[in-house]
């Protein structure tokens, strides 16, 4: 039995590694081709497009690693059926799972080096890839904000502001609620706007709403100038969030949620691709099972037909994953149940078809 598992590994690894460099290839000039016009436009070096390409590749490997499992064991398990090699395995009583077991353990390791070579070097690649194209294409993201709403970070102050200009560092429409221990009312400020003055918020045209010193009624205050030292969130909390959870490891984009939960601001868009990201890994394993289960029924056109059956799956995946996490940033499903319904019903269904192949 340890020859046959040789066998069928050593026809595997060939092809495996042929087609990831087939797979980065194709992603790396399609991410070529798509800038090309704009790196002719800014007049971006040779150099420094290689760069790119560079900081690229790990995600190209990520990308490409599912599709090219997916794509040779198809055409190993083909090849054996096309030579009438697998008759003779099934005609000796070992099952299909018997044969195909050390690809599934390749899919399992892969997976496992896939999740670690995500935090340790694709993270950090892409992210410098994004920076430096951006850099190259001058484009420049504006960190201005409509509509923010911020916490302190006592929890005491609520802010909201209409609008916040980054570049001039100022809130325009601004509502502040200042509250007891006990959660109880003590102050609201209405300004026109706000200017931040060294550690504190400048408001103008105030009008100030607090109880009188018995606390029997409201009183109304109007003020052109008002400087609060109280009012000391920077800046930086009004910005527009534009972290990507993608581009973080596992610390960093947890402490990133927390902060979004304390702020009482909306995480599950960046929870769900939290979790999305551990269900990303399973899928080199999924996808060696729904192959093996079916690479081996084609005896012709076996090329052909395995990179058919590989893209078909592929885009089926991704398709299904990306509807239900899509789902679950819209609120119909949980962020754990949308990240994880596509792995789980395509895990199920390599299973189901793993136990029902002909042999």
């Amino acid at each position: 039995m340890r020859t046959l598992h040789w066998m069928v590994v050593r026809l595997f690894l060939p092809v495996f590694l042929l087609a990831l460099l087939f797979f980065v290839l194709i992603l790396e000039l399609t991410d070529l081709f798509t800038n090309l016009w704009s790196y002719l436009s800014n007049d971006v070096g040779s150099l420094n497009i290689a760069l790119t390409l560079y900081y690229y590749l790990p995600k190209c490997i990520s990308y490409s690693v599912p599709v090219s499992l997916l794509f040779s064991v198809a055409f190993t398990l083909g090849s054996l059926y096309a030579h009438n090699e697998l008759i003779s395995v099934f005609g000796s009583g070992i099952s299909l799972f018997r044969l195909v077991a050390p690809l599934v353990l390749i899919g399992l390791i892969v997976s496992i080096l896939g999740f670690l070579f995500q935090e340790d070097v694709v993270i950090d690649s892409y992210r410098e890839k994004s920076q430096l194209t951006q850099q190259l294409l001058q484009r420049q993201a504006s960190f201005s904000n409509t509509n923010v709403t911020v916490l302190s970070e006592a929890g005491d102050i609520i802010y909201h502001a209409d609008f916040y200009n980054d570049n001039t560092h100022t809130l325009s429409g601004l509502v502040v609620l200042k509250r007891a221990a006990d959660g109880g009312f003590l102050e609201r400020v209405d300004a026109q706007s706000a200017t931040w003055v060294r550690d504190h918020w400048r408001l103008h045209r105030a009008r100030v709403i607090e109880w009188n010193n018995d606390h029997s009624h409201l009183v109304q205050e109007d003020r052109e100038n008002l400087d609060d030292g109280s009012l000391s969130e920077p800046p930086s909390t009004f910005k527009r969030t534009v972290r990507n959870v993608d581009e973080m490891r596992i610390p960093q984009a947890v402490q990133w949620l927390s902060s979004l939960r304390k702020a009482g601001l909306p995480y599950r868009g960046e929870l769900t691709d939290f979790y999305n990201r551990y269900t990303f890994a399973l899928t080199p394993l999924i996808v060696t099972l729904i192959s093996a289960a079916i690479g081996g029924r084609f005896k012709k056109n076996i090329l052909l037909m395995s990179l058919l059956i590989s893209l078909v799956i592929s885009v089926m995946y991704y398709v299904t994953q990306m509807m239900s996490v899509l789902l679950a940033k819209l609120g119909y499903l949980s962020p754990l149940t949308g990240a994880s319904a596509g792995a789980f019903l395509f895990l199920l269904a390599g299973i189901w078809l793993m136990r029902t192949a002909r042999t």
